[in-house]
């Protein structure tokens, strides 16, 4: 009995017949969260959404652009745009051209951000989409110069804005020119706002640093998906430098929901149709008059002689 034990389990070599089912190796999706396996086709169905805790899987821009736009009516903007290196930075041996080049080739998008004009069902919008894929969607001088002619054009064509935003924030590589974008993109808001038209902003996992600290906050509606975490820097930076230990979940967007820091939350399969009833408030807001400024009652009256 001893011996059966020891004896090493054999190991045929000889190949599978080709009548042998295969199993291809992205049949199921396992959720981080719940653990649970997904049939992939289920998975897709569902938008890439766990069907049994509702755990919502990051999307490539490619994928944000399909969900939200009519099949075909995306056109992008600026295409050709990609980042100089104007401080020449080099860090790890790896210098900043190399690791935008590299970028590029995992992410298939030449910048973090992508921009175009696009039809929600049938309704004519500017979109701006972030890609996580693309150093972590790192605000740098190109990615704002994107957002900034898009909004140019919103203005131009009088179309209402939207953008889906996922960062981890400025992009170091660029230093101060990259948190230059961030009052360079409100500026541009600001004149978005002054023609009438709506920002709708939507915050997706994870969405960090300065793009949390400029354009994404200022916007007339801001939207998030459930789960996602919101903020400007991670919790173990805020309770280091404060040295205060912060409350649970408080960078969840449920937690920035019940603080009024955020409008409302929308599941993926909903997100479509609460953007599209956004935009006929806001189109129907603008056929009316725009109201001028009310004229005080003391400016209206002679001042009495003293």
């Amino acid at each position: 009995m001893r011996e059966l034990f020891r004896r090493q389990p054999r190991f045929t070599s000889e190949p599978q017949s080709e009548d042998s089912p295969v199993v291809p190796d992205d049949l199921w999706v396992k959720c981080p969260r719940c653990r649970e396996l997904t049939y992939s086709r289920e998975f897709e169905r569902e938008l890439r959404v766990c069907p049994r805790c509702n755990h919502h899987f990051r999307l490539t821009a490619a994928q944000r652009i399909a969900m939200l736009t009519d099949p075909g009516s995306f056109v992008e903007w600026d295409a050709g745009l990609e980042a100089a290196d104007p401080l020449g930075f080099a860090a790890g041996g790896e210098s900043y051209p190399d690791k935008v080049a590299t970028a590029k080739r995992k992410s298939g998008t030449r910048e973090a951000l992508v921009t175009g004009s696009a039809r929600l069902d049938g309704r004519p919008l500017a979109l701006a989409v972030a890609e996580f894929g693309f150093m972590g969607a790192s605000m740098g001088s190109v990615f704002g110069e994107k957002l900034v002619r898009a909004i140019e054009r919103a203005i131009e064509q009088e179309l209402p804005l939207v953008t889906v935003s996922s960062s981890g924030g400025a992009r170091m590589q660029e230093s101060p020119f990259s948190l230059m974008q961030m009052a360079k993109t409100t500026a541009a808001l600001a004149r978005l706002g002054e023609a009438r038209l709506p920002h709708i902003a939507v915050l997706v996992d994870p969405c960090y640093g300065g793009v949390t600290a400029s354009y994404t906050t200022v916007a007339d509606v801001i939207i998030a998906e459930p789960g996602a975490m919101i903020g400007f820097a991670g919790p173990r930076v805020i309770e280091q430098i404060t040295r205060q230990k912060l409350p649970e979940g408080f960078q969840t967007a449920e937690f920035l929901l019940e603080h009024g820091m955020i409008d409302l939350i929308a599941p993926r399969r909903s997100l479509r149709a609460k953007i599209a009833t956004l935009l006929d408030h806001y189109a129907l807001a603008r056929q009316r008059p725009a109201r001028r400024p009310a004229v005080a009652a003391a400016s209206a009256q002679e001042a009495p002689d003293a």
